[in-house]
């Protein structure tokens, strides 16, 4: 996260960024934690923020020093920056140069009063014109005026080719809430409860993710309000080997392996079970907010502190399917024909 500043303020911003906020990492410290990341075997680098392209000039180098250590590079941002066509074909030309391997782009509701969805359609033409995989997050709660459907249809994107749209993929993901005591409504299905909690899988983003923050600390993933849980902040980019140490600290956390095992929500719901008066259903869309309530309700967290030894055999059993059996079945797995 090269900065926290952005040029929108949407409201309950997951990363708590805005056009006031100007913290800044400075190159030297991004190229660190890319060569670190190396080291360690990391398999991608992405540049967040904020919005990383206002640091422009760096964003550059860093993805070229990326690019040169042999790491696919991803850019996340709002495409504040296509004002028109031929300037979206600009920036691109230059992300790509320096080594871009894919771009995502951020629209909805909150985004679009900043940055009108017409750029994001440059935008996504632009990338797509030169074979440049874009994939585009659309907020999504009940009554959007912005959706995957209308991004879909702007006129923009009729120029593209087949062979060009190819390289576009449009999602809509929910629009959470910072507080985890406020609650959006979405369309029927997308809130967890007892029905639907089984088809809710691990955290894949901690303990497999790590976030280098613009004020210089590292956090053990990459979710939404992760500025806000202390407790997921375990290193700093001053400290010797600060990606190593943030590993080191963050697996050394059993709340943070049942996370990433079996998700926030499977805690909460056991957390539920010890202590009625925990109420989470039909709530919550998206884990991130189920991870806000998770670390700051005093109720679940007491729960936890209690009764967490219980829970070792369980975690240590979704850790050996994912990592011992789920692989060993795949590897087992033949291959046909086609290669598949």
């Amino acid at each position: 996260m090269p900065t926290f500043a952005c040029p929108a303020a949407c409201g309950e911003c997951g990363t708590l960024s805005s056009p006031r906020d100007r913290t800044t990492l400075d190159l030297a410290s991004m190229v660190a934690a890319i060569d670190e990341a190396k080291d360690l075997g990391f398999h991608n680098v992405v540049f967040t923020g904020g919005e990383a392209t206002l640091r422009w000039a760096d964003l550059l180098a860093g993805v070229a020093h990326a690019h040169r250590r042999g790491l696919p590079v991803r850019l996340v941002t709002n495409a504040h920056w296509a004002f028109d066509l031929a300037r979206a074909r600009k920036k691109i030309t230059g992300l790509i140069e320096a080594g871009l391997d894919e771009i995502n782009y951020s629209s909805g509701d909150e985004h679009a009063r900043f940055v009108p969805v017409d750029r994001v359609a440059y935008a996504i033409v632009a990338a797509c014109e030169r074979s440049l995989p874009v994939h585009v997050m659309v907020e999504l709660k009940n009554g959007n005026a912005v959706t995957r459907d209308q991004l879909l249809d702007h006129p923009a994107l009729a120029r593209l080719s087949a062979n060009q749209a190819a390289h576009l993929t449009v999602r809509s993901s929910p629009w959470m809430p910072l507080s985890p005591m406020k609650y959006h409504r979405y369309p029927p299905g997308l809130t967890v409860d007892h029905s639907n909690i089984g088809l809710r899988p691990g955290c894949d983003s901690v303990l497999q993710t790590y976030t280098v923050q613009a004020d210089g600390r590292i956090g053990a993933c990459c979710g939404l309000g992760l500025r806000r849980i202390d407790e997921l902040n375990v290193a700093r980019v001053d400290q010797p080997s600060p990606l190593r140490t943030a590993i080191r600290e963050a697996e050394q956390d059993f709340l943070k392996l049942w996370i990433h095992y079996e998700g926030p929500e499977r805690v909460v719901a056991w957390a539920a079970e010890r202590d009625p008066s925990i109420k989470w259903e039909g709530r919550y869309a998206h884990h991130c907010q189920m991870c806000q309530r998770l670390y700051h309700d005093e109720a679940i967290r007491a729960v936890l502190r209690e009764h967490w030894q219980e829970a070792i055999s369980q975690v240590l059993q979704s850790a050996w399917f994912d990592e011992v059996l789920a692989r060993t079945v795949l590897r087992a797995r033949p291959v046909d024909a086609a290669g598949s």
